[in-house]
């Protein structure tokens, strides 16, 4: 269908008094986006790096419990959510694809219920039952419900979101049916937990964020990539999910064997 001269994209249809409105055809895929991604997923690949060197007694255990490092790990997931809301926005700035959408879910929702099942087996007393791609999986449906909002809605709905996930818990929601919406007062313990509140406000945040980025034409100031570094770490990117599934059954194969030699 053939869009009428004066039709607006849905960024420019959700835009409100202090938003300026964005007229676009297609957003080309901005290289800082994958490059962060990139930097993220660098981040979880030493951050389990260091959690399998305590886990088999090569360095103290302190060390990966410490809470820099945890927050460190937090940093990391929050990235993510937030970058879950930068994406929505561009992919959609002409129009929401509804079966790319429903296709990338789908991966995620199949990637989110394999780490459930492995590590249900490999550590049934921490296993992921609420994880960074569970928390991707429900923020991605989140976001796209907010998109035909005013994008001064989605930021007051991001920053409540966030504050309420800090300031409102329930003993009630501690069964980990429950515990995943981020309202527990002592959730069941587990190696990957991001519930939806307030991880979600980070989403919505960014969805808020990228559509003022777009709107002024900040988004279209980045530089192309000129060095091998920022390439690598695009390309990377661009392949988060299958490296975040196989880095750690890859560092777990090379320094089980190297420990048992070791010692």
């Amino acid at each position: 269908m053939n869009r009428r001269p004066n039709e607006r994209s849905s960024v420019a249809r959700a835009s409100s008094a202090w938003e300026p409105a964005f007229r676009a055809t297609v957003i080309p895929r901005l290289a800082i986006v994958d490059v962060v991604r990139g930097i993220a997923i660098a981040g979880v690949v030493l951050f389990h790096l260091v959690w399998d060197l305590a886990y088999l007694g090569v360095i103290p255990a302190w060390i990966a419990s410490h809470s820099l490092w945890l927050l460190f790990g937090r940093v990391l997931a929050g990235t993510f959510m937030a970058l879950v809301g930068v994406s929505l926005v561009l992919a959609s700035a002409d129009g929401f694809r509804r079966r790319a959408f429903m296709r990338r879910l789908a991966v995620l929702v199949a990637a989110a219920l394999a780490i459930t099942l492995v590590t249900r087996v490999a550590f049934p007393q921490t296993f992921v039952y609420y994880g960074i791609l569970h928390a991707i999986a429900v923020a991605s449906v989140i976001g796209a419900l907010a998109l035909r909002l005013p994008t001064s809605a989605i930021a007051a709905l991001g920053v409540a979101a966030y504050v309420l996930g800090f300031f409102w818990t329930s003993a009630a929601f501690d069964p980990r049916w429950l515990a995943w919406t981020g309202f527990a007062a002592m959730p069941p313990r587990s190696n990957d937990f991001v519930p939806v509140f307030p991880w979600i406000g980070l989403t919505l945040l960014g969805m808020a964020g990228t559509r003022l980025a777009l709107a002024r034409g900040w988004a279209y100031c980045a530089r192309p990539l000129d060095g091998r570094v920022d390439r690598s770490l695009a390309w990377i990117g661009r392949h988060s999910l299958p490296i975040y599934l196989i880095h750690q059954p890859v560092l777990l194969g090379v320094l089980i064997p190297l420990v048992g030699l070791v010692r």
